[in-house]
């Protein structure tokens, strides 16, 4: 079969060209279109669904909110576990699915049971989904600054302008806002003024309640014209509130500003940022499911751009975490392990085969092994990230081994043969016969590496998850370069192999190493107890010192990022917690090779 492979493709060479030429292009279509990432997904197939209860206890949350929804959940198709956690004011529910199961049906499924169980939950309560987004979902960080304007006036800001401006670029699950004040108006009722008047308190609350709204009277026609009807009583201001009537004494109206104060004050808030020793209001930026996270924050980093002439004088938008900089790290440590590997194999011929056009043959399918990984990649449903990156990286160095023993043994048998270069027939049967000697071992030996990696696509788990982009990238470079092996580098050396060539004796580095393999063999020959000694000695230290290595679940990044997550007692206060973020960071910064920290307290809001 490979021979017969070999014959239709050197019989064929134009087509072959053009199919592989055709494959380039596909491949870099794939390349530019393959989600990028710096770190494969890890987390769980999983769906959020938070409740918030404001003002009441872990206990009541967990036993009217959290636990009806959670035995309600469990009995979803294709859900592994639900798990749940209940804090004061809110309610947080994971619920994990099956790896295989579509992210998007699992989100319908929940939503759908959630319909029904709403009924018996506590009125006013209502579960919501979190965004469809991942654990590392988190992709861009940046905080609202001013020297002018107040924590509340930012925070105002962020949460009715950027904050929506940035959740319109396509491929943002969510934009959430942490840190400052939000704006609330304040209604303080005086117990003595309300006795005064003999009015309950929930008198205050219906009047406030039912005075924030439109309503709407039809039309009236006037002068061949409708003229819309309806009555404004939306609260816009302090004032609006100050004037909502609350009863009557006597035909008198008692309005709100005679029972309480009304203003403008902060919201009771859950979170702070810290920057430096200052408190800030920022932002972050979630990255949809299976999106290209670089094009989605080069997309928010041009959106931030077409907002900053609209935002009041002195404020400015300034990232602190963007992960666009490491995924450029990854994509830069492939390009040079690419351009290293060239260049090796372009030196390695040059001293050992001493033949220009040869160096083209073994050099031409190394980017195309690329390129048709990445087609694998991007039907597959892998993304571009420092793992499956390191796939291909990992594999660069076999994508060339059978492309240069079918091209040096074309190259012998051309030179031992003494094939005039200019007879182009008498070239194209030397490479035939030289590739069907070598071919099927060639292709088999090549195998034999795809079947190594079979142990690692068996891994389940995050370890499965972790490791299965690189063994399937290795397995689509090697498999292409295999196919390669025996249809594009005969056709390659049928093109390209002519000029001069040089005998293996006339090459002096393989004199010189000859003289010095020669006598190592026949030693090692003629003393082979004391040879296999010494590899079982070399064998055993290398197991001892392996287990002094250590190990490490995840590869070390260099990203220019820590992350220090102290633990404080949950009863300590908001504001105290904000203190001691304040004093931690200014300890950090001490440090000269800190650029500036950031604290975030407690959730996002």
């Amino acid at each position: 079969m490979i021979n017969r492979l070999i014959d239709l493709a050197l019989k064929n060479r134009f087509f072959v060209v053009v199919l592989y030429l055709g494959l380039a292009g596909w491949g870099w279509w794939a390349l530019t279109s393959t989600p990028i990432d710096a770190i494969p997904d890890l987390s769980d197939n999983q769906v959020i669904v938070f409740t918030d209860w404001s003002g009441h206890s872990p206990q009541e949350v967990e036993d009217q909110v959290t636990y009806p929804l959670t035995t309600n959940l469990q009995g979803l198709a294709g859900v592994r576990v639900v798990r749940s956690q209940s804090a004061f004011g809110f309610s947080m529910i994971y619920v994990v699915f099956e790896n295989n199961v579509d992210l998007y049906f699992a989100r319908a499924r929940v939503l759908e049971r959630m319909s029904l169980v709403t009924k018996s939950l506590p009125t006013g309560v209502t579960p919501t989904l979190g965004p469809d987004a991942t654990g590392v979902g988190h992709v861009f960080w940046y905080t609202v600054e001013s020297p002018t304007h107040s924590l509340r006036e930012l925070r105002t800001l962020q949460d009715w302008f950027i904050r929506y401006q940035l959740n319109s670029v396509p491929g943002v699950a969510e934009v959430a806002s942490v840190g400052g004040h939000v704006q609330q108006y304040q209604v303080d009722v005086d117990p003595n003024r309300l006795r005064n008047y003999n009015l309950p308190l929930s008198a205050v609350v219906t009047a406030v309640r039912a005075s924030n709204l439109n309503v709407g009277g039809n039309v009236l026609e006037s002068n061949g014209a409708w003229l819309i009807v309806r009555g404004v009583g939306l609260i816009t201001s302090v004032d609006d509130i100050k004037r909502i009537v609350v009863g009557g004494s006597n035909g008198v109206p008692i309005y709100i500003e005679q029972v309480a104060n009304v203003q403008i004050g902060n919201a009771f808030r859950v979170a702070s940022l810290v920057k430096g020793t200052q408190e800030a209001v920022g932002g972050v930026v979630v990255a949809r499911t299976g999106v290209n996270t670089k094009d989605v924050i080069d997309a928010v980093k041009a959106r931030i751009a077409q907002i900053a002439p609209g935002l009041p004088p002195g404020v400015t938008i300034v990232p602190f975490y963007d992960r666009s900089n490491l995924i450029e790290q990854a994509v830069g440590t492939l390009r040079t392990a690419l351009i290293e590997e060239i260049a090796l194999v372009t030196l390695a011929h040059v001293i050992f085969l001493m033949h220009f056009r040869s160096i083209l043959i073994v050099t031409l399918p190394l980017p195309l092994a690329v390129l048709m990984s990445f087609l694998g990649m991007y039907y597959a449903g892998i993304s571009s990230n420092i793992m499956s990156l390191a796939g291909i990286a990992i594999a660069i160095g076999v994508l060339v081994d059978a492309g240069i023993v079918v091209t040096e043994n074309a190259f012998r048998f051309v030179e031992q043969r003494g094939v005039d270069p200019t007879d182009r027939r008498r070239i194209w049967e030397t490479v035939r016969d030289s590739t069907r000697l070598v071919g099927r071992p060639v292709f088999f030996s090549m195998a034999i590496i795809l079947l190594a990696f079979i142990p690692v696509f068996a891994l389940t788990g995050q370890e499965g998850k972790l490791f299965h982009p690189l063994a399937f990238t290795k397995t689509f470079a090697v498999l292409a370069a295999t196919v390669m092996a025996v249809t594009l580098v005969p056709v390659l050396c049928t093109l390209l192999l002519g000029g001069k060539f040089h005998r293996e004796e006339a090459n002096p580095v393989m004199r010189g190493l000859r003289a010095v393999y020669r006598p190592v063999l026949q030693g090692a020959l003629a003393h082979r107890a004391l040879t296999l000694t010494g590899a079982a000695i070399l064998f055993t230290g290398a197991l001892v010192l392996a287990r002094g290595i250590g190990s490490e679940f995840m590869p070390p990044l260099n990203e220019g990022d820590l992350m220090f997550m102290p633990i404080a007692d949950p009863s300590i206060s908001l504001e105290e917690n904000t203190t001691i973020a304040a004093r931690q960071n200014a300890a950090l910064m001490k440090f000269p090779e800190v650029a500036y920290v950031v604290a975030k307290v407690a959730r996002f809001e």
